[in-house]
């Protein structure tokens, strides 16, 4: 198995995401990598508009280093980013510039009309990426997945 001595982990706060550098910083803390963990402020489509984005990326700053002093600690050696622009231009970005040999990153399971009208950052960034991508798909709810055995069954 590759050594992934420099590994990315992509996180926009949600529990995905959460889920996903969970799994970077095992993975750093066992190979003794460096991870970067990174957040990116997207810029929303349409005509340009003044947003407070030195505000935003101070705001992100401290909740990423909270994020990470809590799920990481000092059991792996990392660095925050943050950057601003499109996540997936961003991602593959860093990915090049911090020369990562692995990038952890959450899907948030979108289909249908959804996938397609919000994009999939994660499908473009294992397209695209430089290295091997590690996707951590959204935990489904046991009442949730049983539902939907009872609705197939009933079909």
């Amino acid at each position: 198995m590759p050594k992934f001595s420099r590994i990315l982990c992509p996180v926009d706060f949600d529990a995905n995401s959460s889920l996903a550098l969970k799994a970077a910083s095992e993975l750093a803390a066992e190979r003794k990598a460096a991870l970067f963990i990174l957040h990116v402020i997207a810029i929303p489509p349409g005509p340009e508009v003044a947003l407070p984005f030195e505000k935003m990326e101070t705001a992100a700053r401290t909740r990423l280093k909270r994020l990470a002093d809590q799920k990481i600690g000092r059991r792996a050696d990392y660095e925050i980013e943050v950057m601003i622009g499109d996540p997936g231009a961003e991602i593959l970005s860093a990915a090049r510039q911090h020369r990562a040999e692995l990038i952890v990153m959450a899907t948030h399971g979108r289909k249908g009309l959804r996938r397609l009208m919000l994009g999939s950052v994660a499908e473009r960034v294992v397209r695209e990426a430089p290295c091997p991508v590690l996707t951590v798909k959204p935990k489904v709810s046991r009442s949730a997945s049983t539902r939907s055995m009872t609705a197939k069954a009933r079909v």
